[in-house]
């Protein structure tokens, strides 16, 4: 046996024969505790639940990097490993759980879902991860005491854990701290106390009445409109935009990236300047724009600070009946308008979340591909992408821009007409290798023209779902939009 060996050994023995009251009180039931992943799952719903956008986002990053490490550990490398179980003097000491493990016991599993939550976890928030952190170290150590690992078997486990977070960020970019915006100024009134202003609160997308109780408190000179449970949204914009277009101010808009679309193309037909307040489950234009906060809208307002933005719009063309549709974000064919179709069909009843996870699954194994001509081109898509801006990184998982002015089209798709595309596009995007994968392609286009769509189609922008007319012209509105921002 190598001196390794034996060191592992005689730490494990001089760990399993200690019996401190409080360590025979908790370390077992924390082990319990940990069994397919409950721990975890039950502390990502409480992340979630209190920690605001930057606790889902950790929840999430802990919970998918939790499943990669499980994955691994349990299904390839235990199998492969085939390390016994620890005993000493010949008695295993995994009587000490109500029932002992009977698969291998190299590496940890435990260890390894403990390190890959934590470590996920704290890349999105340093607060976080440091209430986390000491449970997953306790849980590891749980896993030496309680009899069924040996201490290699648990730093193994740990080390898994902390690559499978790490490796997360090879499909889900985190969003750099200290991106650089590369904005233009645009001239807008100040507003000092938000006088001028009329703002909309949209209550179903953020957290309703104290959102708007803060804005009143934050800008005492602002209109404040709620939106009630059963008022249309459009509605209360355009009485909001023609009320602030007959005071020479502004509009503003409180809520996620669907209800800052809606108000940014009133704002654009009547040439007001919009005030975004970042009061909804996802703001991800807010981010990108430099907003972060209430205070910051604010003081932007003060100073009549503003940059211009693009506004890309959807028009349909030809023989196509319907209205322009807008985007600040992104907009989408294929895949993705079914899945926010799908998920909205279960949000009701699980939860927006998991039902987003319950409809990927179920399209990943019955979706179908569509047929579309792209620009003139007959091309058959599992995806067409299109983001008002370039989004960074390259490949699947595009997260953030730092110029929203440029006036193109960062049009991705994923191709349908490849041998096993479903299989490569899938294994592409967890090795982060889509970018060199010949079922992607990408482009930067100041228009875009799709025709051939079939009947059924969907397309998707914002966050929100439609039908999509069978020929359609995306391009850039010819006059910017002008959003307050802080210097």
């Amino acid at each position: 046996m190598s001196t390794w060996g034996r060191w592992d050994r005689q730490i494990f023995a001089r760990v399993a024969e200690a019996e401190p009251p409080l360590v025979q009180a908790v370390l077992p039931r924390l082990s319990r505790a940990a069994n397919h992943s409950r721990l975890w799952l039950a502390s990502a719903a409480g992340i979630a639940a209190v920690g605001g956008r930057p606790g889902r986002r950790a929840a999430a990053r802990g919970l998918a990097a939790l499943a990669l490490a499980s994955l691994t550990s349990n299904v390839f490398v235990k199998y492969a490993a085939r390390r016994e179980r620890p005993t000493i003097d010949g008695v295993p000491l995994a009587r000490r759980l109500a029932r002992a493990p009977r698969t291998s016991s190299f590496p940890s599993g435990h260890a390894a879902s403990a390190a890959a939550f934590a470590t996920g976890a704290a890349l999105e928030s340093g607060a976080v991860g440091a209430v986390v952190a000491p449970v997953a170290a306790a849980v590891a150590a749980s896993r030496v005491y309680v009899g069924v690992h040996y201490p290699a078997d648990v730093v193994a486990g740990c080390a898994l854990g902390v690559g499978a977070a790490l490796i997360t960020h090879r499909w889900w970019p985190r969003r750099p701290a200290d991106t650089r915006l590369q904005h233009h100024a645009a001239h807008a009134p100040a507003l000092p106390d938000g006088a001028g202003l009329v703002v909309v609160v949209n209550e179903s997308a953020g957290q309703g009445g104290s959102d708007a109780e803060r804005l009143r408190v934050l800008l005492p000179e602002a209109e404040v409109l709620e939106r009630g449970e059963d008022q249309d949204l459009l509605t209360l914009l355009d009485t909001a935009a023609d009320r602030a277009a007959e005071r020479g101010g502004a509009l503003g808009v409180c809520g996620g990236d669907g209800s800052v679309n809606a108000a940014a193309a009133r704002a654009v037909e009547r040439r007001l300047p919009l005030a975004v307040f970042p009061g909804g489950t996802l703001n991800h234009f807010a981010l990108d724009t430099g907003i972060h906060t209430f205070d910051d809208t604010a003081a932007a307002l003060g100073e009549g600070r503003a940059i211009a933005v693009d506004l890309a719009r959807v028009r349909p063309v030809g023989a196509a009946d319907g209205p322009t549709t807008h985007f600040v974000n992104t907009f989408s064919v294929g895949l993705y308008p079914e899945l926010v179709r799908a998920r909205e069909r279960l949000e009701g009843r699980i939860g927006k979340w998991p039902s987003a996870v319950v409809a990927m699954v179920r399209l990943m194994r019955t979706g179908q591909p569509i047929e579309v001509e792209v620009n003139g081109h007959r091309q058959q898509l599992w995806l067409l992408f299109a983001g008002n801006g370039l989004y960074s990184p390259e490949g699947f998982a595009p997260a953030h821009r730092t110029q929203l002015d440029d006036g193109l089209l960062d049009v991705r798709v994923v191709r349908a007409d490849r041998r096993l595309a479903r299989t490569r596009v899938v294994l592409a995007a967890l090795t982060g290798t889509l970018d060199n994968s010949g079922v992607y392609a990408a482009a930067r286009l100041p228009r875009l023209r799709l025709s051939g769509l079939a009947g059924d189609a969907s397309l998707a922008y914002d966050g929100e779902a439609g039908p999509a007319p069978g020929e359609l012209l995306i391009d850039k509105h010819p006059a910017p939009l002008t959003v307050y921002r802080p210097a």
